[in-house]
């Protein structure tokens, strides 16, 4: 076994590898940039090494800036996470040559199976069902227009080195194709250092679902379940569960041995996953092999009891798999959110800044469901530009489907990130929708249900009576300790004005009328509905933990003027306690009117202007391109809404934009 290993990655990864080395005893050696130098990889670890600025391409992808690390530390092996370098043969020869150990497989299975192109063609020859498409480079928009005009629309445009949605574009056009084809091959080059991009067949209503598979280096290989990973934008896994709701064990067999079979025809060593689309009858079609650690891991780990990072590091130092086919065993379900930083009402924008607060929820049991938190970032941390916007991977895992859904939307409200925008509310959000929880699927769910983006939903029902009851008891419990500073004239008995309070959330008024007579909380309601209220909830402290009418919840507060932010179940209100007399001034007061910006193109999230399309003078015609801008490896196209005429440019080409910054006017 290696005594010191080195993890060439950053963030939440990083962190989930130290976190495993550690526990096998065996000592840790962290790269970082520029822009990471304060990050908790680099203090986890026993050792870090610079590699240099802050853009990946010049410090995280640089093959003999990590070899050197490893020379200089005495790292016997590199575990690559996943991104980066992780798919690259190239990276994998260049350890060997140096004499040093990746932890991943070898490099002819990288070759033949992690290259999009090179997988496609050999899964052609070996006989295994693949999704129609060009499987040969293409060199220019109008061959990717000819092409996607014989395989038909929708068509997916792919880059080769490509994953994590980056490089990616769905076309239902030829013009579509053409601009996809620009923006993919953009987004590879920056992201992967290879612009190959091919073409092939979209197909519509699919799911999307991947079989685990590792082998070692004695020809065994096994496969561990599948996972659901159907619940995506743009390409990129938002949710994913371990099992599919829609497979049955027949189905899961026949991917299962599909996967093993294709694994060892490269003579795989490490983990792997094999990608499927999948139809709603359980058909299914080949995809392509990541050759890597999968971000989704963590749901395979708990429903199989095994840890995927521990194997890998085993089989690279050369011991055969601790067990067969027949010893595993899916116990229960597992569900992992990906905590973005972005803001889901804008679009989905990413979000970048200092975090304010950051308070995940407890790890370990929570009421019968478990509880784990994969995250690479610690209050007071910053979220950088540079890089993927996740924050965190929250996984509950639980007997039931519906135990560990119930589970995770606990978990979510118990989750406190401030200081930047965050996809949270919209996660909590789809935990509730009737959809998801009765498991109908596919990879077009969240643009089929949210058409038109995210909107933060307003309470209703028993969820506002809940905000109601949480507003109403942070009022009382802060009213409390204002009558309990010294020197006050206090009635012998309770004033009335003190217990009937009115909770505005939004413009909606609840009367509740306070009753701790016998020493425990209770709120009585206008329609005579009393609900009791427990928590051991303190002033300053981000969540609301406890119990209302019985039921065990978890609430975000922060303060307002004059009031709480409260957000809870994927909806959101501000809510403010008044006096009766309080609440009926409060009705008369007017609303605040937003500034109008309609002749303005303000740059939606903090990124790099990659280009001006436009000169000042120009007419521009609806969804015409107006700029591209570029945030967290992902390039944004700005387009006009509507007809008009630049009038003034504001930014160049170049220029490093905070939100809502002037791009241009109209006029």
């Amino acid at each position: 076994m290696f005594s010191k290993i080195l993890i060439a990655n950053r963030g939440e990864i990083a962190c989930r590898i130290i976190k495993t080395a550690r526990r096998m005893g065996i000592r840790t050696v962290a790269v970082f940039s520029e822009a990471d130098r304060d990050a908790l990889h680099v203090e986890m670890a026993d050792e870090a090494v610079f590699v240099g600025p802050a853009p990946a391409a010049q410090s995280y992808l640089v093959i003999e800036k990590i070899i050197e690390a490893c020379l200089q530390t005495g790292a016997e092996a590199v575990h690559p996470g996943y991104g980066f370098l992780s798919e690259r043969a190239a990276f994998a020869e260049a350890l060997a040559a140096a004499g040093i150990v990746f932890i991943g497989p070898n490099p002819k299975a990288i070759e033949a199976m992690g290259d999009k192109i090179e997988s496609k063609k050999f899964a052609n020859a070996a006989k295994v069902s693949t999704v129609p498409g060009f499987l040969g480079v293409i060199e220019s928009p109008e061959q990717a227009v000819r092409i996607a005009d014989e395989i038909g629309y929708p068509v997916m445009i792919k880059a080769s080195a490509g994953g994590g949605g980056k490089g990616m574009r769905i076309a239902y056009s030829a013009a579509e194709v053409a601009e996809g084809f620009a923006r993919a091959r953009s987004e590879a080059a920056s992201s992967f250092g290879d612009d190959r991009v091919f073409v092939e067949k979209f197909i519509t209503d699919p799911r999307h679902i991947e079989i685990q598979v590792i082998g070692d280096k004695h020809g065994n290989v096994v496969y561990l379940g599948e996972r659901e990973c159907s619940i995506q934008r743009r390409n990129q896994k938002v949710i994913e569960e371990a099992p599919s709701p829609l497979l049955d064990e027949a189905t899961r067999r026949k991917m299962g041995e599909q996967a093993v079979a294709l694994a060892k025809a490269v003579n795989y060593d490490s983990a792997g996953t094999v990608e499927f689309v999948a139809g709603q009858d359980r058909s299914f079609y080949f995809l392509e092999m990541n050759t890597r650690l999968q971000v989704e891991h963590p749901v395979t780990e708990m429903i199989t009891g095994i840890d995927l990072v521990e194997e890998m590091i085993r089989i690279a130092a050369g011991e055969k798999l601790r067990f067969t086919q027949d010893d595993i065993r899916l116990d229960g379900w597992a569900i992992e959110s990906r905590i973005y930083a972005e803001d889901p009402t804008r679009g989905f924008l990413p979000s970048t800044g200092r975090l304010v607060t950051y308070r995940p929820p407890a790890e370990g049991e929570d009421d019968g469901a478990r509880v784990r938190n994969d995250s690479g970032v610690v209050e007071g941390g910053e979220i950088s530009i540079y890089y993927d916007p996740m924050i965190a991977k929250l996984i509950t895992h639980a007997p039931t489907r519906a135990a560990a859904i119930e589970a995770q939307q606990r978990a979510l409200d118990a989750f406190a990130i401030d200081g930047i925008r965050h996809n949270i509310p919209f996660l909590s959000a789809l935990m509730a929708h009737p959809r998801w929880q009765e498991g109908r699927l596919s990879t077009g769910f969240i643009a089929e249900e949210f058409p038109d983006g995210f909107a933060m939903p307003k309470p209703e029902g028993e969820v506002a009576i809940r905000l109601a009851a949480v507003a109403a008891a942070v009022d009382h419990l802060l009213n409390e300790r204002k009558r309990r500073i010294s020197g006050q004239m206090r009635s012998a008995r309770p004033v009335r004005f003190e217990r009937e309070r009115v909770v505005m959330l939004g413009r909606e008024a609840l009367e509740i009328t306070v009753d701790d007579s016998d020493g425990h909380l209770a709120l009585v309601f206008a329609d005579g509905r009393r609900v009791s209220v427990e928590s051991s909830w303190r002033p300053g402290q981000p969540v609301w933990q406890g119990r209302v009418d019985g039921k065990t919840i978890a609430v975000q507060v922060r303060p307002i003027l004059n009031g709480v932010a409260l957000a809870h179940a994927g909806t959101a209100a501000e809510a403010r306690v008044y006096t009766r007399r309080e609440a009926e001034l409060a009705a008369l007061m007017p609303e605040k009117v937003a500034a109008d910006t309609s002749k303005q193109l303000l740059c939606p999230m903090p990124g790099l202007v990659k280009a001006i399309a436009v000169a000042e003078g120009q007419e521009v015609k609806a969804g015409e391109t107006l700029a591209i801008v570029e945030a967290m490896k992902m390039e944004n196209v700005l387009k006009a809404e509507r007809d008009g005429m630049v009038s003034k440019i504001h930014a160049k080409e170049g220029d490093s934009l905070a939100v809502d910054a002037v791009i241009l006017e109209f006029a």
